[in-house]
């Protein structure tokens, strides 16, 4: 059976674009391949070392979420980085070998400086981080990373390190493949793309309440004034979200806004009905797990 690896960073709560980014197919692929999925402590650090008040609480709730979305620890392996000290130590030997002009080209090393420029970001750890990633992914020898478009420069980045590696020493480690995400891309609630720091996420532990409340506050089409005005489900933020939430009624729910036969005031409580329903068993399942921490812990123990 082939191998898979991914990973996620505990920077805060997750949130539905992370369930629908990665943590939806990390359900499917662990039935189909040899999976190993982990919470990246140390890739934290990179933009988050000032403060890491947190940093052990997110880690732990990560997992809670992972869990309560359906992975298995019966049929993939979950751990937190940290706890597999190897990792630092194949990170320092790729270290010695990695060019810094390999470093340098990384496109989200440019990215972050520039978003992130009221951090100081400007360290080892944050520009060395691929060659951490690259130990992450090779010291299982994973044959398959599941990533988006936009994550292949970075993957292609953990290939040049493996064939690096094998051509000083003699060949060693798989060059991993990519499987490339379908991914559901779910804006966040002001249409905005979905992120902590904007205040626009919904999580997966949010309560419901909560949740209805910033269904209803949604942004929706801004030319259409009146409730029997034709709408433009297209440039609609609830819109987008009840193409993921309600299949079965997208189709009504498009003709409805277009003719002007549904207000915003009721298409939103619609789309909070099935995001309810969506989250309900996610969130009992929480409850539960938030009750048995020796579960949680014994998961990630026997993980690492």
């Amino acid at each position: 059976m082939r191998r898979v690896l991914s990973g996620t960073r505990p920077t805060g709560i997750l949130h539905l674009g992370n369930y629908f980014g990665a943590i939806e197919s990390w359900v499917k692929l662990q039935n189909e391949y040899e999976c190993f999925f982990f919470v990246a402590d140390w890739h934290a650090l990179t933009t988050g070392y000032e403060d890491t008040s947190n940093l052990k609480e997110y880690t732990k709730q990560v997992v809670i979420d992972l869990l309560a979305c359906g992975l298995d620890p019966k049929k993939c392996t979950i751990f937190v980085q940290s706890h597999v000290p190897q990792h630092a130590e194949l990170h320092l030997l790729f270290s010695m070998i990695t060019p810094l002009s390999w470093l340098y080209r990384c496109p989200t090393y440019k990215d972050q400086m520039r978003e992130l420029k009221e951090r100081n970001i400007a360290t080892y750890g944050f520009l060395g981080y691929p060659c951490l990633q690259a130990a992450d992914i090779l010291i299982y020898k994973a044959e398959l990373v599941p990533v988006g478009e936009d994550q292949l420069p970075h993957l292609e980045l953990t290939r040049e390190i493996a064939r690096r590696f094998n051509f000083l020493y003699g060949q060693t480690f798989p060059e991993p493949q990519a499987i490339l995400n379908t991914v559901k891309v779910l804006v966040g609630t002001d249409g905005r793309k979905m992120s902590k720091s904007y205040g626009n996420t919904i999580a997966l532990s949010e309560d419901l309440e909560s949740v209805r409340k910033k269904v209803m506050n949604m942004v929706t089409d801004p030319a259409r004034i009146r409730k029997n005005d034709p709408g433009h489900p297209e440039v609609c933020t609830v819109f987008a979200y009840h193409q993921i939430f309600s299949p079965e009624i997208v189709s009504e729910t498009e003709e409805d806004c277009r003719q002007g036969k549904i207000g915003c005031v009721e298409c939103k409580k619609r789309l909070f009905e099935n995001i309810s329903r969506f989250l309900e068993p996610i969130q009992a399942r929480r409850r539960e797990l938030e009750n048995d921490l020796d579960y949680v812990l014994g998961v990630i123990s026997e993980g690492a």
